[in-house]
This record gives structure tokens, sequence and C-alpha cells, in this order.
């Protein structure tokens, strides 16, 4: 069993961290239930439990042990109890690990299923082959430079001109190029990427699968994304 940080050298604090980490990950049922909450909503321990396929009682001790790691929290509503990610770094671990899971055994084999690949959620943002487009779009209209990690004035102002507001006083990246871990090509994440999604959303341009993380692209959305991107 790992020592608690708190007990070893601070010498060594970084990779037995790392390793507490690492092991409230290694358990498929928690994965499974962190995947589910990659979808970036709040979930039951009922919902959870079906989606991890194990008894209420183990999923109990599951979201326990993910709490405990910080990988999770806990929200209380009345009587009720709902499961989240602790964090859009959360999101964006899970993100790299399922590319590196995911990976083909050569370039010409793809093993990402359909549905995800097309379109989904990567935590509060847009995901698949769709949002890589969009974010090619954008560079090449000089919205965004090639890493993604600034939205241009031209940016800006088309943001405006789509009607998106972005939070002046985040405190999480403004704008950054998220690694799509189906297309392993860069998506718009950070706050413009979360403001992006939901303008989407308030649009009627794509809408959620309840209970996954796929996302159904809509007439209109299709319509918008080849007026606004070429895409579709």
């Amino acid at each position: 069993m790992l020592k608690p940080v708190e007990a070893v050298d601070n010498s060594h604090a970084v990779e037995y961290a790392i390793a507490a980490v690492a092991a409230a990950m290694a358990d498929p049922s928690r994965v499974k239930i962190l995947c589910a909450l990659m979808d970036g909503r709040a979930w039951t321990a009922t919902e959870l439990s079906v989606v991890a396929d194990v008894a209420s009682s183990t999923t109990s001790a599951h979201l326990s042990r993910l709490v405990s790691a910080k990988l999770i929290t806990c929200l209380s509503q009345g009587r009720h109890r709902y499961y989240r990610l602790a964090g859009q770094e959360i999101a964006a671990l899970l993100e790299n690990m399922m590319g590196i899971s995911w990976r083909p055994a050569s370039s010409a084999r793809v093993t990402t299923p359909p549905s995800l690949r097309l379109a989904r959620t990567c935590y509060d943002h847009l995901a698949g082959e769709v949002a890589v487009e969009i974010f090619d779009a954008m560079v090449n209209e000089g919205w965004l430079p090639r890493d993604g990690a600034m939205l241009t004035e031209k940016g800006h102002q088309q943001f405006t001109r789509l009607g998106i507001a972005l939070n002046p006083k985040t405190r999480r990246k403004l704008c950054c190029g998220c690694l799509d871990w189906s297309e392993r090509r860069f998506h718009l994440g950070g706050e413009a990427g979360a403001a992006f999604f939901l303008h989407c959303e308030h649009q009627g341009w794509l809408n959620r699968v309840p209970g996954f993380r796929e996302v159904i692209l809509t007439t209109s959305g299709r319509q918008n994304f080849k007026k606004w991107f070429n895409v579709g």
C-alpha cells in the first residue's frame, strides 16, 4: 500500500503523488466512471454504477477512491449527491491517455468508434473530426496561431460576430490547442473552446446524446459550420 505523500521525504513527494494518482486510476471500473464523466456533466452514483457495470456498494468504494485522489468531486443538492471530474486538467489527462491507449497498430487502421470519432464532448468543449476541422479553419483564417495558444485580434472580432462572449476573469487558459485523441491533431480548448461549444448548443447547432459523449450535428449546425468554417 502506498505511503501518504506527507509521510515520505519531500524529495520524492512528486513521484509518490504521481504513483497515487496512477493507482487510483488502475481499475477498469474506475476508468469507465472517469470516461463517463468526460461529458462534462454531473452523474449520480446510481447512474455511474450502471456505466461501470458493478454493484452500488462497489461503485461507492470506487467513487470514494477517486474523490480521495482528487480526480473527481462530489456535489450535494438536497438528498442527492452528484459526481463530476475535478476540473479541465483531469479531462486533459484522460484525453491524452485515451490517445495513447487507442493508438492503432498502423497508420492505415483506425480503431476509434465511428460515433465518437465524428463529434463528441471533451469535458466542456467539442472534439472529434468536426472540431479538428473547425480548429484548422480558424487557424487558416487567422483566428488562431498554429498552436492555438491565443485568439488573435481577428479571432476576438469573429467570436463577437458569432455572438460568443468570453469570460475575461477566468482562471483557466483563455485559449489552447487540445490534442484530439482520435484525430491526433488539435481541437479548440480552454475558455474559448468551452464558450464556442456552449454557443453551438444554444444555437441548436448540435445536441448531446444523454448519458454519452457523442454529439449529434443538426441540419442547422451543418449549415452554419459550412458557412463559417467551410466544414461538412
